[in-house]
């Protein structure tokens, strides 16, 4: 179902919102636990949410109440809306399955945010 490909990211200023998708090929999508990763120069790759396929989430406690993972399994899509952005949420964001899948990483979307 791999490898994903994410879209959405952008410039924004603090306190802002950005909507993030990641497009899935294959047929399992629906089955499968998936997740958004984030990576940045200063810090190692870290799950910021994950949604099992009984649509249970988990978020990073840096992002709870802030960011929203859902999922439109006939798109075979997976969104992340991310509010009240802060400068620290700065990183490529990936999307992959949880635990990852090593050769379904994509390119990653972009996300700045300036203060």
């Amino acid at each position: 179902q791999g490898p994903f490909v994410e879209s959405g990211g952008g410039l924004v200023q603090a306190g802002g919102s950005l909507r993030l998708s990641c497009a899935a090929s294959g047929d399992t999508f629906s089955r499968s636990t998936m997740a958004w990763y984030r990576q940045s120069p200063e810090k190692a790759r870290e799950l910021v949410a994950s949604m099992f396929n009984g649509f249970r989430t988990i978020y990073a406690d840096s992002v709870k109440g802030r960011f929203t993972i859902s999922r439109d399994n006939a798109k075979r899509i997976l969104y992340l809306q991310m509010n009240n952005l802060k400068p620290e949420d700065t990183a490529v964001y990936y999307c992959n399955t949880n635990p990852y899948t090593r050769h379904y990483w994509g390119q990653g979307t972009q996300v700045t945010v300036s203060s």
